[in-house]
């Protein structure tokens, strides 16, 4: 049995959820629109560049949970999955996970988004059975606005990919091959601790490093599974 790993924003979907969750707050009059955008937008900047305090942007970001009910934030996110979240379903990123669940390979999505708003992402667009995501603590029923654990980002996607399979009883050295496909200079850690890592329409920083290396760059922007030219090359065709 083989190991493969997905990012999620930006690499099996053509966008960004965590950012996109933040701005349907914003349009839905749930937060201040003003200010919860620019500083939505400021931290997403500093994600694109490597230099996001996590801490300091889950503390933000995650604070709005804790003003409702799980029941009522569950009814916003179907509108966001309806309004939003549809528009970036990337039929070649479906495709490529397809291939790896087909080959009969451990799958999981890697995620530094929290697992409110991925958890129905996953579950309805890609069937994967596993997800390494932020966790949203949890007390007495409702979302406290905070996080819990390591945060799925950067070195703590490897220390949490790690505790995953350890929990199985395995690690790495498992597995014959594994792969882990992103497009952000922030996984350059989960991509040097696996095999065969894949930059998936790399960010600038990415571009360099997969370049510096020899990574294979591919791309999932075709939008048509079946269509020419998309760039995609599945393990077994390279």
């Amino acid at each position: 049995m083989n190991l493969a790993l997905f990012d999620l924003d930006n690499t099996l979907l053509d966008g960004d959820s965590d950012h996109a969750w933040g701005q349907f707050l914003c349009d839905k009059g749930i937060v201040d629109a003003r200010e919860f955008e620019a500083r939505n937008n400021a931290f997403f900047e500093q994600y694109k560049t490597g230099t996001l305090d996590i801490n300091a942007f889950l503390d933000y970001v995650l604070a709005p949970l804790a003003t409702r009910s799980r029941e009522e934030w569950r009814e916003l996110h179907d509108t966001f999955m309806n309004e939003v979240v549809f528009n970036m379903i990337n039929p070649l990123g479906q495709a490529l996970v397809r291939w790896h669940v087909e080959q009969g390979d451990l799958c999981a999505i890697v995620t530094a988004t929290n697992a409110f708003v991925t958890e129905p992402i996953v579950r309805h667009h890609y069937h994967v059975p596993h997800l390494i995501a932020t966790i949203p603590a949890i007390e007495d029923g409702r979302f406290t606005g905070k996080h819990r654990g390591t945060p799925s980002f950067k070195d703590g996607k490897v220390t949490r990919v790690k505790e995953w399979l350890e929990s199985m009883a395995m690690d790495f050295s498992s597995f014959e091959q594994s792969w882990f496909y992103s497009d952000s200079l922030n996984d350059i850690p989960l991509l040097e601790a696996v095999s065969h890592p894949v930059a998936v329409d790399p960010d600038a920083g990415l571009q360099l490093r997969a370049e510096s290396v020899g990574w294979p760059v591919i791309s999932l922007r075709g939008r048509d599974e079946n269509s020419a030219g998309s760039g995609i090359i599945l393990p077994g065709q390279a």
